[in-house]
């Protein structure tokens, strides 16, 4: 069993996540661009893009199922090699169709890595610190979101497979680190799976999770349409995504420590109300500077509650349990962002503010409901005992 302290196994996977959300973002900006090169029609280069997100729907339970029954370390170090042979497809000479099995392969592959990271953070870390140490695997995300697509820009076209050859050269690194860190994983148990604990913390988990994804499925298809609508310039496009994942990542270690000392329900809530009220908002703003300067301040609200959110998805947890629990709260958040972003962009055609108001309202009631799935739960983790309090 490989031998890494909880500390060195959160700072490795805190680099492999950077990494493998920075590829999977490098090539976005042109990769419709690229796919067209290689003889796809605008439909044809749709369901290639939405393969991604198809196969983490589709797979994210049955990994985190895998990933329980097997070893986290096993399909982490299995979705990253996956995930970098992927990646150097795109430097063959293969039409646009044929990279639709790299789509797949690639989400798959990207989903079993965030459910065995998050769920190995749960299992090394006691509840009392889970906060902060989850919130730096979320930072780890943003930043490679927020940084992936600005580095892809210096890339042309025609270099792009160049481009993501590379990235899956260093995801084969990552796996060889992987492969000696300690995920928390227990020596090989072959008796049957126990049954998942269908506590009140992890429902409501999986409620938190669909609202979030419904927000976020309307800004994958809207938002640059908003701003484009709203006469805003490319620059400013690209500015709004960065403003809004800056602000979270510099806030993501205040976040995680206000889920480990304050109540994380209460603060679970108002991370996602705060998100409904600025999806409400945006449509009526018609100054795009203010729009930058708004992503900014709802991002701060994200960045202080989604550790709260991640910490109850564990709560209570056994260990064998907890990649299941990820899979299914990462499937959650996938297919609600899924059905979001297809309604939305239908709705968006017939007033461009309907797809945020409407999701604004699902995502409030459901924020609002969880207020009976954590009624009873405990919102703030009582200390550890020290070694003299008295016992009994």
């Amino acid at each position: 069993m490989p031998v890494s302290t909880p500390r060195q196994t959160l700072n490795r996977l805190t680099i492999i996540v950077l990494i493998q959300w920075m590829g999977a973002t490098l090539g976005l900006p042109l990769l419709p661009l690229f796919l067209e090169h290689r003889g796809g029609s605008p439909h044809v280069i749709g369901l290639i893009v939405a393969a991604f997100f198809v196969a983490g729907v589709a797979t994210q339970f049955l990994l985190g199922h895998l990933a329980d029954r097997f070893g986290r370390r096993r399909v982490l170090i299995s979705s990253l090699v996956a995930y970098g042979l992927a990646s150097m497809t795109y430097a063959l000479p293969l039409g646009a169709t044929w990279f639709t099995l790299t789509r797949v392969v690639q989400g798959s592959s990207a989903g079993a890595l965030e459910v065995a990271s998050m769920s190995a953070v749960a299992a090394l870390f006691a509840e009392r610190e889970r906060g902060s140490a989850v919130s730096r695997i979320l930072a780890a995300q943003l930043m490679g979101a927020a940084v992936g697509p600005m580095a892809g820009i210096v890339a042309s076209v025609s270099d792009l497979g160049w481009v993501f050859f590379v990235t899956g050269v260093i995801s084969l690194g990552a796996a060889v680190v992987a492969f000696n860190t300690n995920l928390g994983d227990e020596a090989y148990d072959p008796s049957p799976l126990p049954p998942m604990h269908w506590n009140r913390p992890f429902v409501g988990a999986l409620v938190a999770a669909a609202a979030v994804g419904l927000a976020v499925g309307v800004y994958e298809t809207c938002w640059s349409l908003l701003m484009h609508a709203h006469h805003a310039t490319t620059l400013q496009i690209r500015l709004s995504w960065t403003m809004f994942c800056l602000p979270w990542v510099l806030l993501s270690r205040v976040g995680g420590w206000i889920a480990d000392h304050l109540n994380r329900r209460l603060i679970a809530l108002y991370g996602l109300l705060n998100g409904a009220a600025f999806l409400a908002t945006y449509p009526h703003i018609h100054n795009n500077v203010a729009m930058l300067f708004l992503g900014s301040f709802e991002s701060i609200g994200s960045a202080l509650s989604s550790p709260s959110i991640a910490s109850l998805l564990s709560q209570g947890a056994q260990s064998r349990e907890l990649s299941r629990r990820q899979g299914l709260y990462a499937t959650s958040t996938t297919a609600s962002m899924a059905l979001a972003a297809v309604s939305s962009g239908y709705l968006f055609t017939i007033d461009s503010a309907l797809p945020f108001t409407l999701v604004a309202v699902v995502s409030s009631g459901l924020a609002i409901s969880t207020l009976y799935f954590w009624r009873r739960v405990e919102g703030r983790i009582s200390p550890a005992p020290s070694a003299n309090s008295p016992v009994g």
